[in-house]
């Protein structure tokens, strides 16, 4: 069997599972040792603050399934109809790390908003918000794709302080390490699962994983019957649209290097390789932004300054001179022609005095003056 039927069979299986909207691998590293190798962040406290202004850069993020908008409220991910489900997916992966994001949860039944964390071995991490559940919020795990009481893995705790998912903005944190895994709502921990109480292990994430938030219609009369239950009951599109909106997100790599390579096809996390080196996304986040104008100018020598000043004085110069020129060419026009007025108003005027005067001697005169003309 190939790698690719391989991998597109176990997505298949994936896909009956409720974070299918947002899950899925196109290269399984279980099934061969082909796959390519992830990309890393490689840094800590690598911040994305959204707003009207300020959106996930693409060269970091992949958007599928539909289109994010940007606003004072932050990143808008929304659900107007069938088949929508924008998700953000993050290029790099972290090698155990933090993943803090804070955001206001769709409101909406089957509707679901959610923050996870994905390997290409199918590991995974959730934190998922059901739309018509004002007071609590889900998390759960996988390993390896593996789905047995996936619904029994899932825990369900109420926000601090009687606070709602949907109604205000959380902070979700999810600290990830090799020995345990914690969730956090606005910085109370509410579970933490240790690598041994994950089926010794086998089931515990460990692989690098990438970072995915979205919004995903989990009620939508096509899902098995589970899901739909899951999500709260089937949506109802015609309710619409359905918003979940991301303030900001802080993502941090416990590991650090250029990429992530799986060294054989046991998905431990002792067969990960760590290629050495500052990877890509380190680069982008780090790079200064670019200059003003004002910046530009300041950084060039004292000549440089000199000879530019001296080329707008040039300039200035040769536009006020050709203005003059205009000017003076266009008074001279305007005196010939007011001359040439003057002219003929004199030659009119003397022509009518002409005419008064001969029709002051009578009209016989003008008569035999008009036969003399003929």
């Amino acid at each position: 069997m190939s790698l690719f039927v391989a991998s597109f069979l176990t997505l298949l299986a994936y896909l009956f599972t409720p974070a299918a909207a947002q899950t899925w691998t196109s290269c399984n590293p279980l099934n061969g040792t082909d796959c390519p190798p992830d990309l890393a962040l490689g840094t800590s406290n690598a911040s994305f603050t959204l707003n009207s202004t300020s959106s996930f850069e693409s060269s970091l993020w992949n958007t599928t399934a539909g289109d994010l908008t940007y606003n004072s409220s932050g990143a808008a991910f929304t659900i107007a109809q069938k088949g929508d489900a924008p998700t953000i997916q993050s290029k790099f992966y972290i090698f155990f790390g933090e993943v803090e994001v804070w955001l206001k949860a769709a409101p909406g039944q089957g509707v679901v908003s959610s923050v996870v964390l994905q390997s290409d071995d199918l590991d995974e991490i959730d934190q998922e918000f059901i739309g018509n559940n004002d007071t609590h919020a889900e998390n759960n795990y996988y390993g390896k794709g593996n789905t047995t009481d996936a619904f029994e893995r899932a825990n369900w705790y109420p926000l601090p302080d009687g606070g709602s998912p949907t109604e205000g903005y959380h902070n979700y944190t999810t600290r990830w390490t090799n020995e345990s895994l914690e969730w956090y709502i606005d910085g109370s921990i509410v579970r933490t699962l240790a690598y041994a109480d994950a089926n010794g292990g086998a089931s515990y994430p460990q692989t690098p994983m990438n970072v995915r938030i979205g919004i995903w219609a989990g009620g939508d009369e096509d899902n098995s019957n589970y899901t739909v239950q899951w999500a709260g009951g089937e949506i109802d599109y015609s309710k619409g649209p359905y918003t979940m909106f991301v303030q900001s997100a802080r993502i941090t790599d416990f590991s650090t290097g250029s990429e992530y390579k799986y060294g054989d096809t046991s998905g431990t996390w002792q067969s990960i390789q760590t290629v050495s080196g500052n990877s890509t996304a380190l680069k982008i986040l780090t790079a200064p932004p670019p200059e003003s104008v004002a910046q530009r100018f300041n950084g060039l020598s004292h000549g440089a300054k000199i000879g530019i000043f001296s080329t707008v004085a040039a300039a200035i110069a040769i536009c006020v001179g050709m203005w003059a020129f205009c000017c003076v060419k266009q008074r001279k026009a305007g005196k010939a022609e007011r001359k040439m007025a003057d002219a003929m108003f004199e030659k009119d005027t003397a022509e009518l005095m002409a005419y008064r005067a001969r029709m002051g001697k009578g009209g016989d005169v003008g008569e035999r003056e008009m036969e003399d003309e003929y």
